[in-house]
Protein backbone atom coordinates (compact mmCIF):
# COMPACT_ATOMS: atom_id res chain seq x y z
CA UNK A 1 0.00 0.00 0.00
CA UNK A 2 1.56 3.46 -0.95
CA UNK A 3 0.21 7.02 0.26
CA UNK A 4 0.59 10.10 -1.36
CA UNK A 5 -0.03 13.05 -0.04
CA UNK A 6 -0.13 16.99 -0.83
CA UNK A 7 -1.37 20.41 0.79
CA UNK A 8 -3.23 22.92 -1.26
CA UNK A 9 -5.28 25.95 -0.52
CA UNK A 10 -7.14 25.83 -3.54
CA UNK A 11 -8.72 22.79 -5.77
CA UNK A 12 -6.32 21.82 -8.24
CA UNK A 13 -6.66 23.82 -11.45
CA UNK A 14 -7.74 21.91 -14.94
CA UNK A 15 -4.34 21.44 -16.30
CA UNK A 16 -3.45 20.12 -13.06
CA UNK A 17 -5.93 17.80 -12.89
CA UNK A 18 -5.64 16.60 -16.34
CA UNK A 19 -2.06 15.77 -15.49
CA UNK A 20 -3.26 13.49 -12.73
CA UNK A 21 -6.25 12.06 -14.72
CA UNK A 22 -3.14 11.09 -17.56
CA UNK A 23 -0.63 10.13 -14.70
CA UNK A 24 -3.49 7.86 -13.29
CA UNK A 25 -4.64 6.08 -16.92
CA UNK A 26 -4.32 5.69 -20.24
CA UNK A 27 -7.23 6.66 -23.06
CA UNK A 28 -8.01 3.08 -23.09
CA UNK A 29 -8.48 2.81 -19.44
CA UNK A 30 -12.44 2.28 -18.37
CA UNK A 31 -13.69 4.90 -15.79
CA UNK A 32 -13.63 2.40 -12.93
CA UNK A 33 -9.62 2.00 -13.16
CA UNK A 34 -9.62 6.22 -11.76
CA UNK A 35 -7.18 6.73 -9.35
CA UNK A 36 -9.22 7.33 -6.08
CA UNK A 37 -7.37 11.17 -6.26
CA UNK A 38 -8.97 11.75 -9.59
CA UNK A 39 -12.59 10.22 -8.13
CA UNK A 40 -12.46 12.72 -5.09
CA UNK A 41 -11.19 15.58 -7.31
CA UNK A 42 -14.34 15.12 -9.52
CA UNK A 43 -16.42 14.81 -6.36
CA UNK A 44 -14.94 18.13 -5.03
CA UNK A 45 -15.67 19.54 -8.46
CA UNK A 46 -19.50 18.70 -8.69
CA UNK A 47 -20.07 19.78 -5.62
CA UNK A 48 -18.90 23.19 -6.91
CA UNK A 49 -20.48 23.18 -9.66
CA UNK A 50 -23.76 22.23 -7.52
CA UNK A 51 -24.25 19.64 -9.94
CA UNK A 52 -26.23 16.60 -8.40
CA UNK A 53 -26.45 14.51 -10.78
CA UNK A 54 -22.27 14.24 -11.04
CA UNK A 55 -22.22 14.15 -7.18
CA UNK A 56 -24.96 10.96 -7.04
CA UNK A 57 -23.06 9.59 -10.20
CA UNK A 58 -20.03 9.13 -8.38
CA UNK A 59 -21.41 6.91 -5.91
CA UNK A 60 -21.70 3.27 -6.16
CA UNK A 61 -25.40 2.60 -6.53
CA UNK A 62 -25.34 1.51 -3.14
CA UNK A 63 -22.77 3.75 -1.93
CA UNK A 64 -23.37 5.54 1.67
CA UNK A 65 -22.93 8.98 2.68
CA UNK A 66 -22.77 9.82 6.43
CA UNK A 67 -22.09 12.73 8.46
CA UNK A 68 -20.24 11.66 11.96
CA UNK A 69 -22.03 13.52 14.18
CA UNK A 70 -24.39 13.16 17.14
CA UNK A 71 -26.80 11.23 16.14
CA UNK A 72 -25.28 10.38 12.74
CA UNK A 73 -27.20 11.00 9.70
CA UNK A 74 -26.99 8.14 6.96
CA UNK A 75 -27.58 9.02 2.95
CA UNK A 76 -27.89 5.25 1.69
CA UNK A 77 -28.01 4.75 -1.97
CA UNK A 78 -27.54 6.80 -4.99
CA UNK A 79 -31.02 7.42 -5.78
CA UNK A 80 -31.01 8.01 -2.14
CA UNK A 81 -27.98 10.50 -2.20
CA UNK A 82 -29.18 12.39 -5.41
CA UNK A 83 -32.67 13.58 -3.88
CA UNK A 84 -31.53 14.77 -0.32
CA UNK A 85 -28.60 16.50 -2.17
CA UNK A 86 -30.77 18.07 -4.80
CA UNK A 87 -33.15 18.89 -2.01
CA UNK A 88 -30.29 20.89 -0.26
CA UNK A 89 -28.61 22.86 -3.91
CA UNK A 90 -31.47 23.93 -4.31
CA UNK A 91 -31.38 26.31 -1.61
CA UNK A 92 -27.80 27.38 -2.32
CA UNK A 93 -27.19 29.81 -4.50
CA UNK A 94 -22.94 29.46 -4.21
CA UNK A 95 -20.93 26.68 -2.91
CA UNK A 96 -17.02 26.10 -2.66
CA UNK A 97 -15.55 23.14 -1.05
CA UNK A 98 -12.06 24.69 -0.64
CA UNK A 99 -9.18 22.11 -0.27
CA UNK A 100 -6.66 22.93 2.21
CA UNK A 101 -5.17 18.98 2.89
CA UNK A 102 -5.92 15.86 1.36
CA UNK A 103 -3.94 12.73 1.96
CA UNK A 104 -4.58 9.52 -0.12
CA UNK A 105 -3.85 5.96 1.18
CA UNK A 106 -4.79 3.02 -1.26
CA UNK A 107 -8.71 3.52 -2.05
CA UNK A 108 -9.19 5.79 0.88
CA UNK A 109 -9.13 10.09 0.73
CA UNK A 110 -8.81 12.13 3.35
CA UNK A 111 -9.85 16.03 3.03
CA UNK A 112 -9.66 18.35 5.38
CA UNK A 113 -11.30 21.65 3.51
CA UNK A 114 -13.03 24.81 4.31
CA UNK A 115 -16.77 24.82 2.66
CA UNK A 116 -18.18 28.46 1.54
CA UNK A 117 -21.55 28.79 0.95
CA UNK A 118 -24.66 31.12 0.58
CA UNK A 119 -27.50 29.24 1.62
CA UNK A 120 -31.25 31.05 1.20
CA UNK A 121 -29.39 33.90 0.60
CA UNK A 122 -26.98 34.01 4.01
CA UNK A 123 -23.46 33.45 3.67
CA UNK A 124 -21.55 31.17 5.64
CA UNK A 125 -18.43 28.98 6.47
CA UNK A 126 -17.28 26.06 8.23
CA UNK A 127 -14.39 24.01 8.56
CA UNK A 128 -15.27 20.09 7.85
CA UNK A 129 -12.39 16.88 7.64
CA UNK A 130 -14.11 13.65 5.52
CA UNK A 131 -12.82 10.64 4.14
CA UNK A 132 -13.85 9.14 0.92
CA UNK A 133 -13.51 5.30 0.64
CA UNK A 134 -13.41 4.91 -3.06
CA UNK A 135 -13.95 1.28 -5.28
CA UNK A 136 -13.87 0.86 -9.04
CA UNK A 137 -13.86 4.60 -9.37
CA UNK A 138 -17.35 5.40 -7.26
CA UNK A 139 -17.43 6.12 -3.82
CA UNK A 140 -18.47 3.48 -1.34
CA UNK A 141 -18.27 5.55 1.96
CA UNK A 142 -18.10 8.98 2.47
CA UNK A 143 -17.94 9.99 6.26
CA UNK A 144 -17.99 14.09 6.75
CA UNK A 145 -16.47 15.42 10.35
CA UNK A 146 -18.17 18.76 11.24
CA UNK A 147 -19.37 20.59 14.28
CA UNK A 148 -23.61 20.17 13.22
CA UNK A 149 -24.17 23.18 15.33
CA UNK A 150 -21.98 25.28 13.92
CA UNK A 151 -23.17 24.33 10.18
CA UNK A 152 -27.00 24.95 11.07
CA UNK A 153 -25.96 28.22 12.35
CA UNK A 154 -23.97 29.50 9.56
CA UNK A 155 -27.23 28.49 7.84
CA UNK A 156 -29.47 30.39 9.66
CA UNK A 157 -31.35 27.15 10.79
CA UNK A 158 -32.31 27.11 14.10
CA UNK A 159 -33.90 24.04 16.21
CA UNK A 160 -33.33 21.31 13.16
CA UNK A 161 -31.37 18.34 14.39
CA UNK A 162 -30.88 17.01 10.72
Amino acid sequence: MHSFTYTRSRLLGTAALAALILVGFTPAARAQDRSPLVVAHEMINAWNARDVDAIADLFAEDGRFLTMTVPPMVREGRETIRSAWGALLADVSEIELRLRNITVSGNSVMIEREDVFTYRGRAGRVPVACVMDIENGKVREWREYYDHASLLSEMGIEGMDH
